[in-house]
């Protein structure tokens, strides 16, 4: 099969499911660390790869929680945000919705109108440095239980604080003794101020999670739904409905969602007709980026460069970017592909 690396580097991309604090890369993790010595998280890059090895989905979440806990001032959190756009940049990922938990940030201490301003400072001036277009999704941390769920749909609705790149509401953490549809009510506000839902669904429990969320949430995307496959209804129902799944290949490795690549459900989705997007979940946390992670897509599903190409237009069609924006992006890719087929 030729090598699609060099293809994929080059090609625009959008990106869906990707999570703020989860996109540090080493240096900026090394960097916060220092920053805030009482950390147990090494200040040293290289010795991260052996910190971020997990040995399950808990020990992910214990170890993502000590990351989020080097966020403690508006100056981390537009250092960390600008740094992520130019890794992204670096990429050629042109538009992404980050997840943001801001939860996870106010109750550390960190002021709300300053946390948005730090967020919006660093969205406007990554766009305009590196042209790359950042929109949020503010996620309820499910581990956090119902009062992480109120402030977070407080936050996300309040006039005059809710910030001007917000497009849509999510529910993230462990799945398992956290049932979606508690979230009803949360969701349901989201919704009527305009936002669109995107809950975590499916990734360490079965089917039955991804039907709560669309059901009780709303859900017009979900993250992960690995376990759809289990469920012929469900997938039928995902691709008659186009709601999209947001899948993570090497995440689901890492965090033992899934045993390995090759058993990966994402050729099933595929067949079943359901629209799936391609996305690096917390990247530098899986030794990856989108660029990697179309690379092992392409390889799991046979696909060619006008494969791959179709695959980044995918999540175009599921982003929240304006029509203007998906139709300037896809001929973004149709130019580039036509072009790097005519050499």
């Amino acid at each position: 099969m030729t090598d699609l690396h060099p293809f994929i580097a080059g090609l625009p991309k959008a990106e869906l499911h990707v999570h703020h604090v989860g996109s540090a890369s080493p240096r900026i993790v090394a960097e916060l660390a220092a920053r805030h010595p009482d950390s147990k998280v090494p200040t040293d890059p290289e010795a991260l790869t052996d910190y971020f090895t997990f040995t399950d989905f808990a020990h992910f979440i214990d170890v993502y929680l000590s990351v989020v806990d080097l966020v403690r001032t508006p100056e981390d959190v537009r250092l960390l945000t600008f740094e992520v756009a130019r890794d992204m940049a670096r990429q050629n990922i042109r538009y992404a919705e980050l997840t943001i938990t801001p939860y996870s940030s106010t109750r550390r201490g960190i002021d709300e109108r300053a946390f948005m301003a730090a967020i919006e400072d660093a969205r406007k001036a990554a766009e305009a440095e590196f042209g790359t277009i950042l929109r949020w999704c503010f996620d309820i941390p499910g581990e956090a239980g119902l009062a992480s769920a109120e402030e977070t749909a407080r936050l996300a609705t309040t006039d005059g604080l809710r910030p001007e790149g917000l497009v849509s509401f999510g529910l993230g953490g462990p799945e398992i003794g956290v049932p979606r549809p508690q979230f009803k009510p949360y969701f349901d506000r989201a919704r009527a101020a305009g936002l669109h839902s995107v809950p975590h669904a499916g990734e360490t429990t079965g089917p039955q999670t991804v039907w709560d969320a669309i059901n009780d949430l709303g859900a017009e995307r979900i993250g992960h739904g690995t376990s759809s496959v289990q469920d012929p209804a469900l997938l039928a129902h995902l691709a008659e409905h186009r709601i999209a799944l947001e899948v993570c290949p090497t995440s689901n490795i890492a965090t033992r969602a899934v045993a390995t690549l090759d058993e990966h459900p994402i050729r099933q989705m595929v067949d079943a007709g359901v629209l799936v997007t391609v996305n690096s979940d917390d990247p530098p946390m899986f030794g990856t980026d989108l660029n990697n992670e179309y690379a092992v897509a392409a390889r799991l599903l046979g696909l060619d460069e006008r494969g791959v190409a179709a695959l980044a237009k995918n999540a175009l069609e599921a982003s929240f970017l304006d029509p203007a924006g998906k139709a300037r992006i896809a001929a973004e890719i149709d130019t580039y592909t036509d072009t790097w087929l005519a050499r």
